[in-house]
């Protein structure tokens, strides 16, 4: 049986890489090849600065005693294109590919090549060797697609989505909303900056000024929690704004389910958000800008509505445009969840890692 050792952070950790890693895990793949895991990186883990200065200097030979003792024909890399993640990760790539290994080095969002040492010619030469130095390189999106065929000619490219396992299909929403009824947005995903989220509450107050009934459900925590808070309260719109904590499992399908859109005005490196997945499967349309994987997956005024990132009052426009029509929500809530089921699901992202890895070994 084929061996494939998996880095990435604890499959315990709350991030994007560890649902992936998860997926992997307990998807037919198991039953195919032996999957084993590495833990990289300080998700998932309680430790000081001490502890953590300990773990950088020795993981990597406790990386090298996981490679004696597995004996993984093929490494898979998972990482970011962001400077801490690539200075932690490349000494694994290093050591794999002098221990002989073929390597899949997948990168799960963050800059574009061109963009990470753009002013520093030397480290970005390095950064194409290093590239060169895997077998393949595995993306989420075409842009990113383009933008490494440009910055690496010769570089062996493979694009593979992201992926989600659907819940129940909640039918009752092919049915429009009565427009009495109080529009319902919804928020998933690290209450940070970048994510847009002041943009939301800003939209949120231009719509209620003009006497829209909306309500907004934020689901998730973040740097930027305290903050976010007291700007709904100086807004005047905590009857209109519930803080629900992290949530998981059933209590996030609920959210999806009860909600109308999903309210995304990102500007953050994004790869291919499983929120955005989730919403769509959730027949809950996503008004979002178009950044990372997210063109590849919508198109505009089919599956959900693109909006300009840091724009409050073009987000506001495109949220009232759509509680005027509630039909409209509702067809494109039909038109994403059938885009998720046919290019989206697990299945697919599990025979994508098969052709790949089989190709690398014969």
């Amino acid at each position: 049986m084929i061996t494939i050792m998996l880095l990435g952070p604890s499959p315990a950790a709350v991030s994007g890489v560890s649902t992936h890693l998860n997926q992997l895990f307990q998807s037919p793949l198991a039953d195919e090849f032996k999957l084993v895991h590495f833990q990289v990186g300080s998700e998932g883990r309680k430790e000081s600065a001490a502890s953590k200065l300990v773990r950088f200097l020795f993981s990597p030979i406790q990386f090298l005693g996981q490679l004696i003792q597995e004996k993984p024909q093929i490494i898979h890399l998972n990482t970011s294109l962001e400077p801490k993640s690539y200075w932690r990760d490349i000494i694994y790539l290093i050591i794999a590919r002098i221990a002989g290994k073929k390597v899949v080095y997948q990168v799960h969002g963050g800059a574009l090549p061109q963009d990470l040492f753009k002013n520093n010619m030397l480290l970005t030469k390095f950064l194409r060797l290093s590239l060169h130095t895997a077998d393949v390189v595995v993306l989420l999106s075409q842009e990113e697609l383009a933008a490494y065929r440009n910055f690496a000619p010769g570089l062996r490219l493979e694009v593979i989505p992201n992926a989600i396992e659907l819940s129940a299909d909640p039918l009752w929403k092919k049915a429009p909303s009565n427009r009495d009824k109080s529009l319902k947005l919804v928020y998933v995903g690290r209450l940070a900056m970048s994510k847009g989220i002041f943009e939301i509450i800003e939209a949120l107050r231009i719509m209620c000024n003009h006497g829209k009934n909306i309500r907004l459900v934020l689901a998730g925590t973040g740097p930027e929690e305290v903050r976010l808070r007291a700007r709904v309260n100086d807004s005047d719109l905590k009857d209109n704004v519930r803080f629900a904590g992290a949530v998981f499992g059933e209590d996030k399908d609920k959210i999806w389910e009860e909600a109308d859109l999903f309210v995304f005005p990102t500007y953050h490196w994004e790869g291919l958000p499983y929120a955005l997945l989730e919403s769509m499967a959730a027949r809950t349309p996503p008004v979002v800008s178009s950044v990372g994987a997210i063109p590849d997956v919508i198109e505009n005024g089919v599956h959900g509505v693109f909006v300009p990132s840091r724009s409050p009052e073009a987000l506001a426009e495109a949220i009232e445009r759509l509680d005027n029509d509630r039909a409209l929500i509702c067809r494109m809530g039909e038109a994403s969840r059938q885009r998720v089921e046919k290019h989206y699901t697990v299945a697919r992202l599990a025979d994508d890692f098969r052709k790949l890895y089989h190709n690398l070994v014969n």
